[in-house]
């Protein structure tokens, strides 16, 4: 749920629960359809309080109490968050496959232990030599990720990433309309199997984003942060808080 649509709902239900002053049933029933619309997210947990708490109070305080306790909780909210950070295009990567722990930096350092290996046009194996897509294949099955063999199909998989410029260690760079394929080691760098008569190496990249065809992102570029009990903890407190402000405006 966007900030608008947030901002929208919230509008239309101050505006409800004013109208049904001291309607305790129809209270909760307007917070559950907002729970219900929004689930998981700060908004739904706002509202199944409102449906618990406000219970035989005066509408018009209740909707008050509500569209405050609510519009806090969309602050806080980490979708609504992503949301925005996606609309101001500073990281439209949408979802990305989580491969257990592996990360971009994971790619990265596993590319690189393929340094110097003969580029041979076809090649499928390390001791002789590999092609630019061998070079990913092999690079992700060390990691237990399984890729399509050649550049093309490798063009279709994970997620695009709309930029260089949000372009991370890890991503795919796929070049010469699907010809050609890379793996970004960020710092404006690739490690690639470049052509034959040379080895697999890193180069600095001169392609700017009309060159690139596509961008992919196979795994994330960061391990993600594990919830601390502080965090947990601070998460109840915060609808603790919540639940006796609404308590505090049906007394």
């Amino acid at each position: 749920m966007s900030i608008t649509e947030a901002l929208g709902r919230i509008t239309t239900i101050q505006s409800t629960l004013a109208q049904v002053s001291g309607a305790t049933q129809r209270t909760t029933m307007v917070a559950s359809t907002a729970a219900a619309s929004s689930p998981n997210t700060a908004a739904s947990a706002a509202a199944q309080l409102a449906a618990t708490t406000l219970a035989g109070t005066n509408g018009t305080t209740n909707a008050d109490a509500f569209t405050g306790a609510l519009a806090t909780a969309l602050k806080t909210d980490p979708s609504a968050a992503t949301a925005t950070k996606g609309a101001a295009g500073t990281d439209a990567v949408g979802p990305v496959k989580k491969h257990g722990s592996t990360t971009g930096a994971d790619v990265v350092a596993t590319a690189k232990k393929y340094l110097g290996v003969p580029y041979v046009w076809g090649g499928n194996n390390p001791a002789i030599g590999l092609d630019c897509s061998s070079l990913v294949q092999h690079t992700f099955r060390d990691l237990g990720i399984d890729l399509p063999r050649v550049a093309r199909q490798q063009a279709t998989v994970g997620t695009e990433v709309p930029s260089l410029a949000q372009a991370k260690p890890g991503d795919l760079l796929v070049l010469r309309n699907g010809k050609h394929i890379g793996i970004y080691l960020g710092d404006n760098q690739m490690i690639h199997a470049p052509r034959p008569g040379e080895k697999v190496s890193i180069r600095e990249l001169f392609e700017k984003d009309k060159d690139i065809m596509t961008i992919r992102r196979i795994v994330p570029a960061e391990a993600p942060v594990a919830a601390t009990p502080a965090a947990a903890s601070g998460g109840a407190a915060a609808l603790a808080l919540q639940q006796a402000a609404f308590a505090g405006a049906a007394s």
